[in-house]
């Protein structure tokens, strides 16, 4: 398994979750997790729980740590459909921009 690195770019972090989470019969069940996940941000979103900064606290129970598992699940679905994230970035910002321009 990969270790976590201190920078990180979008392709890294779906090899990396790769490496750890990749059962492509489970799209299901990384799609009900994510779904779930957007609910729990929701919530915590709604409470303004907010990871202090305080590297002595944890962001348990906050929106920062929703945020990673949505963000978590979102790669997860890209994986396991073989969407490459960079790529989709890219091409749905030419997308954006054209809209812009006219």
């Amino acid at each position: 398994m990969m270790a976590m690195k201190h920078d990180i770019t979008i392709r890294y972090l779906q090899q990396y979750i790769k490496s750890k989470d990749f059962n492509p019969e489970l799209k299901e069940g990384y799609f009900m997790k994510l779904v779930e996940e957007v609910g729990e941000l929701a919530e915590v979103i709604r409470k303004n729980q907010r990871y202090p900064g305080d590297h002595n606290e944890t962001i348990k129970g906050t929106i920062e740590e929703e945020l990673y598992d949505v963000l978590y699940y979102v790669i997860a679905l890209a994986n396991v459909f073989s969407v490459d994230l960079e790529e989709c970035c890219r091409l749905k910002e030419e997308i954006n921009k054209e809209r812009t321009d006219h």
